[in-house]
C-alpha cells in the first residue's frame, strides 16, 4: 500500500468520525424534543383531581425519546470504541442527563398512574364513610 492510501484512509475517517459525533448530537436533539415540554406537565384546564391527573399522566409521555437515547447511545458507544472522537466528555454527560430526565418522566408518569387508580377508590371509600343516612332516618323516627 501506498503512503497516500494511508492518507486518503485518515481523511475518511476524520469524515466518518464527524458524521458519527453528528448522528449523536441529532439523536440527543430529538430525544430532547420527544419529552414533554414544561408547560405541558404544569398547567392544566381539568375541572377535578381525576381529569388532572389523566392530564398529567397523558403529559409525562417520554414519546420517542428512549428510542433516540438508544440510537445517541449506539452511535457514541461504537464512536468512542473507534477513538473517533477527539473530546467526547460533552456527549457522555448529555447522554447521562438525558438518561436521567427520561428516568425522572418515566417514573413520574408511574406514580401518578398509580394516584389515577387511588384517587377514585379513595373518593368511594370516603363517601361509603361515616354514619349510614338510613340509621339516621330510624333514630329520628324514633
Amino acid at each position: 500500500m501506498s503512503q497516500a492510501t494511508f492518507g486518503d484512509d485518515d481523511e475518511l475517517f476524520g469524515e466518518a468520525a464527524s458524521e458519527m459525533r453528528e448522528d449523536v448530537e441529532a439523536s440527543l436533539e430529538q430525544a430532547w424534543e420527544a419529552l414533554p415540554a414544561a408547560d405541558d406537565i404544569w398547567e392544566s384546564d381539568a375541572g377535578n383531581v381525576l381529569g388532572v391527573l389523566n392530564g398529567l399522566n397523558t403529559a409525562l409521555d417520554a414519546g420517542d425519546a428512549e428510542d433516540h437515547l438508544r440510537d445517541a447511545k449506539k452511535w457514541f458507544t461504537m464512536g468512542q470504541r473507534a477513538d473517533a472522537f477527539d473530546d467526547a466528555a460533552d456527549l457522555e454527560a448529555e447522554i447521562a442527563d438525558l438518561e436521567e430526565t427520561i428516568t425522572s418522566v418515566s417514573e413520574a408518569s408511574e406514580q401518578v398512574g398509580d394516584l389515577t387508580a387511588t384517587i377514585p377508590e379513595l373518593r368511594g371509600s370516603l363517601e361509603d364513610a361515616g354514619p349510614d343516612d338510613a340509621d339516621d332516618d330510624a333514630d329520628d323516627e324514633e
